[in-house]
């Protein structure tokens, strides 16, 4: 016998059957396919009948097979319910090959940055938003390729609520929609290239996904110092010479919590205009701010020089894949060109959603919704720490969704974060973040967003008790 492709009303299903005897051949194949999770509990499995007329076997033979691993455990079986795999039958694991590392314990409290709480995600207003966008739509809304600029409803709906919460200086016409900053970042550095700038100024310590797309889309990367005050970009003291771009997250600067100083933000533009480069934004959580007014976009102060970036990822969920770039008018045909180009289109439909949100006030209601629930995490983080793990300092502006915990000199990232995995903890160092030569000392990056309510505590909780061991 050899391998056969089983099909059902229910189920498709390869087999490998070998040998002579095919109920033994069945058996072992039924039992391989549960050990290794190819069926996995609760499958429900074709009738012997159906089976055994897409194995070319006997019928007797099949449900004879089907019995005896009911009765080893393997399935289950009702009359007038059919055969499914058993709840109890548990996927065995393989020999690990000598000198593989055992796996961390299962994450149960995660406390890496990056996420919102996705538990608090406007499930039913995002479906009233989707039922009214779809009730008006027009067919060409629909299509899903009208425009590589995004749908024009979601642009103006953008373009008002960037001018009113954040400062932005842009028109509908200037605002692409991409698949989140991933994206937009791919595009920028496309673009870039395709006017002959090769190199990427970056803050030494930043985010490590954004210069992986960099460099993959042909950047070279140049690591400006980072301090309490933001990015040195002043001509001469961190943009090295031919610079083309510079990436930065003035608002919050991301993992340091700092904002970029006025007269950095000033040097910055100067910059930009004066050489011919340009500055990308990344304004990833610039609406969580709380103890103040949250500072206005840098693009305000040289639209025609700066890229304004923002997403949807820590408001909503990264799940929705939206962002959106407000560029200079010289650039916005010709990004929107090369999204063209490569197909890069974002979806219809959750574009006409997103659109009806924010011109609703949902989108406003769920920012204040969110900045409320954070800035309460922040502050109990804050506490637990400061009374509990008095060795230990915390670091950054009273925004975002992460602090920094600074450890104490000597205290090893690689051992807390090891202490902490093995009890479940998912933790981040800042060394991760690292792109040049510049040395901050230990620190975590703890993300107080990520777990859901009912969670928080017992994260933070946690949290402090591999901290204690360690200072």
């Amino acid at each position: 016998m050899k391998g056969t492709w089983a099909t059902s009303a229910s189920l498709d299903l390869h087999l490998e059957l070998s040998g002579t005897r095919p109920r033994a051949a069945l058996e072992a194949a039924l039992r391989d396919a549960v050990r290794s999770g190819r069926l996995s509990a609760g499958t429900p499995l074709p009738s012997s009948r159906a089976l055994a007329g897409d194995l070319g076997l006997a019928r007797n033979t099949v449900a004879d097979a089907y019995a005896q691993l009911v009765a080893e455990g393997w399935l289950d079986a009702r009359h007038g319910s059919g055969t499914w795999v058993a709840e109890r039958a548990a996927r065995v694991p393989r020999a690990r090959p000598p000198g593989d590392r055992v796996a961390p314990a299962p994450v149960r409290h995660d406390l890496r940055p990056g996420l919102p709480d996705v538990s608090a995600f406007p499930r039913a207003a995002w479906l009233a938003a989707a039922r009214r966008a779809l009730t008006v739509a027009p067919a060409r809304d629909l299509i899903g390729y009208a425009s590589p600029r995004g749908l024009l409803p979601l642009r103006q709906a953008l373009a008002e609520y960037l001018a009113r919460a954040r400062g932005v200086v842009v028109t509908p016409d200037r605002i692409v929609v991409c698949a989140g900053f991933a994206q937009g970042l791919e595009l920028l550095c496309d673009l870039l290239r395709a006017a002959g700038k090769r190199t990427l100024a970056v803050e030494a310590y930043g985010h490590e996904a954004h210069r992986r797309i960099a460099a993959a889309a042909g950047m070279r990367l140049a690591p400006v110092p980072v301090d309490d005050h933001g990015a040195l970009l002043a001509d001469g003291a961190g943009l090295p010479a031919r610079t083309g771009a510079a990436l930065l997250t003035p608002a919050h600067q991301y993992p340091l919590g700092v904002v970029l100083a006025p007269d950095r933000r000033r040097d910055a533009v100067d910059w930009a205009a004066s050489s011919g480069g340009l500055i990308i934004e990344d304004d990833y959580d610039g609406e969580f701010r709380y103890d103040r007014q949250a500072v206005g976009a840098l693009q305000a102060l040289a639209p025609e020089h700066v890229v304004y970036a923002g997403t949807a990822s820590k408001s909503l969920v990264p799940g929705l894949r939206l962002g959106w770039l407000a560029l200079p008018e010289r650039l916005a045909g010709q990004l929107a060109e090369i999204k063209s180009d490569t197909g890069r289109f974002s979806s219809s439909l959750d574009q006409l959603t997103l659109a009806d949100f924010i011109t609703s006030g949902g989108y406003d209601r769920q920012v204040r919704r969110a900045r409320i629930a954070y800035r309460q995490r922040r502050d109990r983080l804050v506490r637990a720490l400061h009374r509990q793990v008095p060795g230990v300092t915390v670091t950054g502006i009273s925004a975002g969704l992460h602090v920094i915990v600074r450890l104490p000199d000597g205290v090893s990232e690689a051992d807390v974060i090891a202490r902490a995995g093995a009890r479940g903890l998912a933790l981040h160092g800042l060394a991760d973040c690292r792109a040049g030569d510049q040395e901050l000392g230990p620190a975590l990056i703890v993300g107080y967003a990520t777990p859901p309510g009912h969670a928080f505590s017992a994260s933070v909780a946690r949290l402090c008790a591999v901290l204690s061991e360690v200072t």
